[in-house]
């Protein structure tokens, strides 16, 4: 599916005073027992997820390393942001001050084994995180080689070698926690993810198009909040859906933490899901996007 490349959000972010087209916005989400399990950083593309006895920093699409990809997939000079983006996740760690972290795939950003300008932004990262925090890493389709390189056997990175035991890697199917399931997107969650109360995702990239009156526009990076449907997880799975221990779960998109790893505009004509259960999994009209400040602006088709 098309994806908007980061580069452009610079240009875009010269349009003047932004307003959503076609829904007024009408603040923050309301309460459900749902949403108290996972709830936004106001501000952040991060969530605290409550995970019984457990509370966990919530993030996706860190992309450690995306400035030496761009260089060499698109051939984008941009000066390395590895230190602003570590010191944001440490500052996001210490405002929530949670149990662990989970990152919902795509730490990294090459596809394959970490090396160079990415490896030793993930040494760095790993070795300030892990001294603070347990890492729970979700495996995204840009994972490679990262269990590895960090693992107790891997004899590689800055990381202390105490650390090792200290970053879990799950299956791309993704994992529970409490009664909450993380997948990255990339692929079918698994039974037990799909059968949690809330579902987790990253590997969208979500973002809405705002406009002015005159036509001017720009990106913003936004959250999508909505209801499941089984039909989809019981027929991959190859189950009845009353066979299914369904909870009607919330499936809650979170925004790239990477501001330069581009997006897909939701509410754009020709724009579409990249995972392989969306759209059809999703309830589209009660689905609602909602921007990093909290406004909601409704049903994300809509926008």
């Amino acid at each position: 599916m098309p994806r908007d490349s980061g580069a452009s959000d610079d240009a875009d972010a010269a349009a003047g005073s932004l307003a959503p087209t076609g829904t007024s916005a009408d603040g923050s989400a309301g309460g459900t027992a749902q949403r108290s399990l996972v709830e936004p950083v106001p501000g952040a593309p991060a969530a605290v997820a409550r995970l019984g006895e457990e509370t966990a920093l919530v993030v996706a699409d860190y992309h450690a390393g995306i400035e030496a990809g761009l260089r060499y997939e698109r051939g984008v000079e941009l000066d390395s942001n590895a230190a602003v983006r570590r010191v944001r996740l440490l500052g996001l760690l210490d405002r929530v001050d949670p149990d662990r972290l989970v990152v919902l795939g795509d730490l990294s950003h090459r596809i394959g084994n970490p090396e160079g300008e990415e490896a030793d932004e993930l040494d760095e990262l790993l070795a300030a995180v892990l001294d603070r925090v347990p890492v729970t890493l979700v495996r995204g389709n840009h994972d490679g080689g990262v269990a590895e390189r960090f693992g107790s056997d891997s004899g590689a990175g800055e990381a202390p070698s105490d650390h090792a035991n200290r970053l879990s890697v799950s299956e791309s199917g993704g994992v529970r926690l409490g009664r909450v399931g993380f997948v990255h997107g990339h692929t079918w969650p698994s039974r037990e993810v799909v059968e949690s109360d809330v579902v987790c995702m990253g590997h969208e990239h979500p973002a809405v198009r705002l406009e002015d009156t005159v036509g001017g526009g720009r990106k913003e990076r936004a959250w999508l909040r909505g209801p499941l449907r089984p039909e989809p997880f019981a027929e991959q799975l190859n189950l009845a859906v009353e066979d299914l221990d369904w909870h009607d779960p919330e499936l809650v998109i979170v925004p790239a933490f990477n501001d330069r790893s581009g997006g897909t505009w939701v509410n754009v004509d020709g724009q579409g899901f990249l995972a392989p259960f969306l759209p059809e999994a999703l309830v589209d009209a009660d689905t609602d996007a909602y921007l990093l400040d909290g406004t909601r602006l409704g049903p994300f088709r809509s926008v």
